[in-house]
Order: structure tokens, then C-alpha cells, then sequence
């Protein structure tokens, strides 16, 4: 696998950046990973990687661009506050332009040679629906525990991908109330996969966090790749 940072054109006419990693081929569907509240770490680069190893070609944005451009924190009590605060500072809907922008950028390079997809985690899981819901390119979307994602369920009107959400029952960031308004939302469509991961806190797939729980996250990964492969096909 090969990787380098690349830039990318919002929707805005702006130009940020992103980290783009190649699958051993060289070419494959294009996936745009979207980052936590850390940035685009060396815990996101290595899923870019993991995903570039499973045949996609995946482009990771800089979310945070406009606050700390390419900005890479820790999950410790001296990052932590400050990922938050970048989280509360972010302008979602320049957010979701700029992963609209992403989105057609990563559909021009050569490399990529089918449809797209979306995957995000917790602040990145609710961009990924976002993006799913304004990008017509965008042929599924990942969710994995998405913040705040019952806020955003009026863009299901214009949501046409399927898409997969990933909870963890343990979460107390996102309650069942929560992930009863995604079920209320998008539950009857036949498209829409949520599971929940019943002994899984939030942030289980990172293992950079003590939350990580690696059953959880090898069913997860298994079952996101099914469904990519059933909708990227």
C-alpha cells in the first residue's frame, strides 16, 4: 500500500487536505473515511490503511481544517478537551460541503474505479449520514456510534444510499432514545442496517481508546464490509 496527503476542493471553491491510502492493486472503489473528534491521527490514518488493505482507495478529510489544519491529538486528558472543543466550533454545514467536495474529488482520481462510499465514527458517523444525505455520488453510507445523530434525521428526505449504523449498548453518549429516533426514522427502509453491540461503550472500534472492544469491532468491520460489497459492487 501506498499513501500521501492530497488536496481536495469543497463545494465552497475552497482547497483542504486529506490522507489518501491505496489499496495493494493500486485502484478499487473509493471509500472517504471521516475522522473522530482527534483529527486525522495515526489511529484514522491506520483504519485508512486497514480499508486501503481490503481493496478500497480510501481518502481521509481534514474535518478541522478550518479551525487547526491537519491538527492530530491523543486521547488523553490534555487532547481530549481540546478535540471537543473543535467539535463544538465546527460549522457542520461547511463540514458536510467540504466532505461533499471529498466526495468528488476522490471520484475523479484516476485510482478509483467504482462507486463510493461513506464511513465515519462518532462526530465522523453523523458527517457520514450527512454526506450520504447531499452527495447523489455517495452509494452507501457507515455510521458508527454517531454523535448526536437524532438532531439531523429531517435530512432522511433526502437520504436515497443505504446506509449501516453501529451502536454500543453500553454507550451513554448515545442513549436508546437516540438510536430509537434513527429506527423511528429509517427502520422500515429495506436498505438500513442498525446493529447494536450489547457489551460495547462508545468508541469501541477505536484501540487507541480504553473503550475499545475488539469482538465488537472485528463483527463490525465484517458486516461493513458485507454491506460495502453489496452496494459497491
Amino acid at each position: 500500500m501506498t499513501s500521501r496527503w492530497i488536496d481536495i476542493t469543497s463545494t465552497t471553491g475552497e482547497t483542504y487536505t486529506g490522507y489518501l491510502s491505496l489499496p495493494p492493486t493500486g485502484k478499487g472503489p473509493g471509500l472517504v473515511l471521516i475522522q473522530e473528534i482527534w483529527g486525522v491521527n495515526e489511529h484514522i490514518r491506520t483504519v485508512a490503511d486497514q480499508y486501503a488493505a481490503d481493496g478500497f482507495v480510501v481518502l481521509a478529510p481534514d474535518v478541522f481544517w478550518r479551525q487547526s489544519p491537519r491538527i492530530e491529538l491523543k486521547y488523553d486528558d490534555v487532547d481530549t478537551p481540546k478535540a471537543f472543543g473543535h467539535m463544538q466550533a465546527l460549522d457542520q454545514p461547511a463540514a458536510v460541503k467540504d466532505l461533499v467536495g471529498a466526495v468528488n474529488t476522490l471520484k475523479a482520481l484516476p485510482e478509483v474505479t467504482g462507486k463510493i462510499a461513506t464511513v465515519g465514527y462518532c462526530m465522523g458517523g453523523r458527517l457520514s449520514y450527512l454526506t450520504a444525505a447531499n452527495s447523489p455520488d455517495v452509494a452507501a453510507g457507515v455510521a458508527y456510534y454517531p454523535g448526536a445523530i437524532n438532531t439531523v434525521m429531517d435530512q432522511a428526505a433526502t437520504l436515497t444510499a443505504p446506509v449501516q449504523f453501529h451502536f454500543g449498548g453500553l454507550d451513554t453518549y448515545i442513549t436508546h432514545a437516540v438510536r430509537e429516533a434513527v429506527i423511528d426514522t429509517l427502520g422500515d427502509r429495506d436498505e438500513t442496517e442498525i446493529y447494536v453491540y450489547e457489551n460495547a461503550d462508545h468508541g469501541f472500534n477505536c484501540w487507541g481508546r480504553a473503550m475499545y472492544n475488539q469482538n465488537a469491532a472485528l463483527l463490525a468491520h465484517g458486516r461493513t464490509l458485507q454491506f460495502l460489497a453489496e452496494h459497491l459492487a
